[in-house]
């Protein structure tokens, strides 16, 4: 790893606060994704905070999440203090969260920068994440950009937003600034992205100096700024309560003229369907993965969970079955990103099993 004696000081947030419905019925608001052993034996966010643990120290780590999921997290992740929770009076998106906790280090750390990641995500190698982070902190700290990471697109991929990368910045990072955000394309289009190059899926893992945030949200995002005298007055839960419902990728980084692009040196899985446990866990010679009590017989490409009794497969072909709380899911795996429009047409009891 690169470092120097001007190295900025570097914080990291960890956003811990979704539901991950699309695991459903094994994920519940009470264990969501973040909390389930989906790419291992250790739970997503205990790998996350392993992960960048090295490269950060703890004093300088939080993890913002909502009040229901404070404890669980805590029990999960071996070391994590209450002092590290950041707990948000309510969920709001990833646009107020991170000004709260930008505006939070700045106050302890006004020069400091700050690297905003998902607790779900699936990254490897952890060496590799952590020196990029690292040059792209000196980056933002240099050229005072917003930067996200940018993945190198494998398939078209529909369920992630794209980068249209522009000129770009150097010498040592492969880091551009960005001529666009692209919403989530269509099949044909993602194809094209894929052909054409120049286009890299947006991770949603930021790293910006605290002060360049806070202005760039006073300069292009009005409907935050009016409340940031809130935040200095420490009214944290005024703040929430008035600000929208909003993504930083709306609220800001679509917005300003000032951001960048990193392209990772890393493998990524956001980890955002069951379809994605086969990439995340070793299949066997067959292209199953089993976790629990599970015989897969005569089939392939079948991903089986079960977390109560068992669950036998013959001759089945690119499944998902799930069984929890005494739920069993059967599902082909290209529909279970489509999960959240299950859920919206089952009736309550089944939404929220485990209660």
């Amino acid at each position: 790893m690169h470092s120097s004696q001007t190295d900025p000081p570097l914080w990291a947030v960890v956003l811990a606060g979704g539901t991950g419905s699309r695991f459903w019925p094994v994920s519940t608001p009470a264990r969501p994704k973040q909390l389930l052993p989906l790419a291992g034996e250790e739970p997503l966010i205990s790998q996350t905070i392993d992960r960048i643990n090295p490269l950060v120290s703890p004093e300088r780590i939080r993890v913002l999440t909502g009040r229901h999921l404070a404890d669980p997290i805590l029990q999960a992740v071996p070391g994590l203090t209450r002092a590290q929770l950041m707990v948000e009076p309510m969920a709001r998106g990833t646009a107020p969260a991170l000004v709260w906790a930008a505006h939070a280090i700045a106050r302890e750390e006004p020069d400091a920068v700050m690297a905003s990641l998902h607790a779900d995500h699936v990254i490897t190698p952890n060496e590799a994440f952590r020196e990029l982070l690292a040059d792209v902190a000196r980056l933002a700290a240099a050229h005072r950009l917003l930067f996200t990471i940018g993945i190198e697109p494998t398939r078209p991929e529909t369920g992630y937003g794209y980068i249209h990368v522009g000129p770009p910045i150097g010498p040592r990072v492969e880091a551009w600034r960005v001529a666009d955000f692209v919403e989530k394309p269509d099949r044909d289009t993602a194809q094209e992205y894929l052909r054409r190059g120049g286009y890299l899926w947006n991770s949603g893992i930021f790293v910006w100096r605290v002060r360049d945030l806070l202005d760039q949200i006073q300069a292009h995002t009005p409907e935050l700024a009016r409340l940031m005298p809130l935040l200095d007055a420490g009214d944290v839960v005024g703040f929430f309560e008035q600000a929208p419902d909003l993504s930083i990728d709306e609220g800001l980084l679509e917005r300003s003229p000032d951001v960048g692009v990193a392209r990772a040196t890393f493998a990524w899985d956001d980890v955002g369907a069951w379809d994605a446990v086969g990439r995340t866990r070793q299949p066997d010679a067959d292209g199953n993965v089993a976790i629990g009590d599970v015989h897969l017989v005569d089939s392939k490409d079948c991903v089986a969970w079960s977390e109560d009794g068992s669950i036998v497969v013959f001759g089945g072909e690119g499944l998902v079955v799930v069984r929890a709380h005494g739920i069993t899911v059967v599902a082909a795996r290209e529909r279970t990103p489509d999960l959240k429009e299950l859920l919206r047409q089952l009736p309550e009891r089944l939404r929220e099993p485990g209660k």
